[in-house]
């Protein structure tokens, strides 16, 4: 790799947090491919966006987004407001058009459980006001989130919410039209369908590849996902 290797940002999605994204860092750091996780506050990808572009404007070099799950959405309005970006890759994550909110994009995919696990939490916004926040039920956790996963409990036990309002918020321009992107389908996802996760992918025209893994997979199968960055990254 040369001094110009891009900078591989990499987004968590919902009932997640930077740590999913620990075996991949350090696979890309075995390959010279430099890598930091991005904290996301999962409140829409509207204002997530925002801040993880403000992030990669920063960086010195060309960069490639990476998004998990909700991710994706973040990734892609990210792609629209730093120019130094140069590629995406969805990891099992959602990929919309201009218009798209990702509830209608889960209505359009073949039904699944996940939403039985969500429970909601009414929290306060700091202005007076409330906002509902949704995280996965801790002991389903394991069955509709990481069923691969080792210590998936644990995982559930250190979930991040995510506001109720991200799922409705409408996306902006699909970045991936413009840019090369890859995609990654997990074929025992509880959470995204992968038939959803192809259709997008296809969509996209991505580099894609499947992966026998679940949701999180970026957990269970850190080597598989870094293998499709890598490939982005060159």
């Amino acid at each position: 790799m040369t001094d110009k290797t891009p900078t591989v940002v990499l987004v968590h999605g919902a009932f997640a947090d930077g740590s999913s994204w620990s075996g991949v860092i350090e696979e890309l750091a075995s390959r010279g491919i430099p890598a930091l996780a991005a904290a996301n506050e999962l409140r829409g990808a509207g204002i997530d966006g925002s801040r993880v572009a403000a992030l990669v404007r920063e960086i010195d070099g060309p960069v490639v987004l990476v998004g998990h799950s909700y991710g994706g959405a973040v990734i892609t309005t990210a792609a629209n407001q730093a120019d130094n970006v140069t590629g995406l890759v969805f990891v099992a994550a959602f990929a919309p058009d201009e218009g798209e909110s990702l509830q209608g994009l889960i209505g359009s995919f073949p039904a699944n459980d996940f939403a039985s696990g969500l429970v909601p939490h009414t929290l306060p916004t700091g202005d007076g006001g409330e906002e509902t926040f949704l995280s996965l039920a801790v002991d389903k956790f394991p069955a509709l989130f990481a069923a691969d996963v080792a210590d998936a409990e644990i995982l559930g036990r250190f979930q991040r919410p995510i506001a109720a309002a991200a799922f409705e918020e409408k996306s902006g321009p699909a970045s991936w039209k413009r840019l090369p992107n890859h995609y990654l389908v997990a074929t025992g996802d509880q959470a995204i369908h992968p038939e959803g996760q192809r259709t997008m992918a296809a969509r996209a025209n991505a580099t894609t590849i499947e992966v026998d893994a679940s949701h999180a997979v970026s957990v269970s199968q850190p080597k598989a996902v870094a293998d499709l960055i890598e490939q982005a990254v060159r």
